[in-house]
């Protein structure tokens, strides 16, 4: 999967989204728990914040939720912002 900025790679054996950056390993986990992907964790290195790299590993998995018709509960604190800042995404909230 490509972001504009960066290779976003599915890595559904991990259960995550992930792109090395620097040598460093950036990943979006996720786990699906009766049908709803749970977005648990968002991890970049503090030298690579700010360059919108978690931003596109959530994005990936948002529209790979959305492709595969799943509902998103949102249990990082980053994606419950990020959903927040992108109202599109409120579609893909379970309940």
């Amino acid at each position: 999967m490509e972001s504009p900025e960066y290779r976003i790679d599915h890595n559904p054996g991990a259960g995550r989204f992930e792109t090395r950056i620097d040598g460093w390993l950036c990943r979006c986990d996720y786990r699906i728990v009766d049908g709803v992907v749970h977005l648990i964790h968002t991890e970049v290195a503090p030298s690579l914040e700010g360059r919108g790299i978690a931003a596109a590993l959530v994005r990936a998995a948002l529209v790979w939720a959305a492709e595969n018709q799943f509902k998103v509960r949102p249990r990082c604190s980053y994606v419950r912002a990020y959903m927040q800042r992108h109202p599109e995404t409120q579609a893909l909230r379970a309940d």
